[in-house]
């Protein structure tokens, strides 16, 4: 069986993750905690979490498998899944070309991560992958328990759905802004998207759900930054995760994007209080 996640995730770094953040947002009601920018294969900062709370699923968002050996990843799994069954999931992704040395076919790396993983006792249940393109959602659909991925829209969602078909965990990720300022949002929302609209795999998924040169060029479109970064009231957002629920989504991760990311990231739970309901 998956693992339950209900209709809401937050996405914190690895690096900056505390047992105090983890208390707080399960109790604030989110399903899982994502933990960004390729923790270590050893997971120590996921089971760190996981010792401090009770309830809430820590995955990773996502181990790179260029830099995170598979091996060592699958005794970490064992260690951490005997202390805490059903709370850990792995997110595996494969990189970019323009950052990962080495870096070659992603579908055959990351085919022959599962191999490792499935070799070692991990069950495909619990195992993720970020998947942009149809051969990574193929790929997904066939060896995963669903699909991880950040920078999409309701659009890529939709296909996600369409390839995996209706088992499958598929679990967009998005900036969060919660700002009314429409200008001064959109400013922030371009400012912590820049690095990632340079990567070409990020950009070759979004013409493919049909953006322009025009919306990935510098200074990037409106339109653009509005459907990667949620902002605006709290009510606002949550449109914007009903409207992933409505694509396909199981579980929408929210990356908060201002001063204060938690007090943030509860104040968009408690406007979200009827999401449940929506997903069911």
């Amino acid at each position: 069986m998956t693992i339950e996640l209900g209709p809401l995730g937050a996405y914190l770094t690895a690096a900056e993750a505390t047992a105090t953040d983890a208390v707080a947002l399960e109790e604030a009601g989110y399903g899982a905690i994502w933990l960004a920018a390729s923790p270590a294969a050893d997971l120590l900062r996921a089971e760190r979490l996981l010792d401090a709370t009770s309830r809430i699923v820590v995955g990773t968002s996502v181990l790179n498998v260029w830099q995170a050996d598979a091996g060592t990843v699958a005794d970490s799994y064992h260690r951490i899944a005997a202390k805490h069954a059903d709370r850990l999931l792995i997110g595996i992704g494969a990189g970019h070309r323009e950052v990962d040395t080495g870096y070659t076919s992603p579908v055959a790396k990351i085919a022959g991560y599962l191999d490792t993983l499935t070799t070692a006792g991990v069950p495909a249940e619990r195992v993720l992958l970020a998947a942009l393109g149809p051969r990574m959602l193929r790929l997904a659909a066939e060896r995963a328990a669903g699909t991880l991925t950040l920078q999409v829209t309701p659009e890529h969602t939709r296909r996600a759905r369409e390839a995996l078909g209706p088992a499958k965990l598929v679990v967009p990720g998005h900036g969060v802004l919660l700002d009314t300022d429409v200008p001064r949002a959109r400013e922030t929302g371009r400012a912590g998207l820049r690095p990632m609209l340079g990567i070409a795999n990020y950009a070759g998924n979004l013409r493919r759900i049909g953006y322009t040169d025009h919306d990935l060029t510098e200074p990037f479109s409106d339109r653009l930054i509005d459907a990667l970064v949620l902002h605006g009231d709290a009510t606002a957002i949550v449109a914007g995760i009903r409207a992933e629920i409505a694509a396909g989504a199981n579980h929408v991760g929210l990356h908060a994007m201002g001063a204060d990311p938690i007090g943030d990231l509860r104040a968009i739970a408690t406007a979200a209080r009827d999401l449940e309901a929506l997903r069911a």
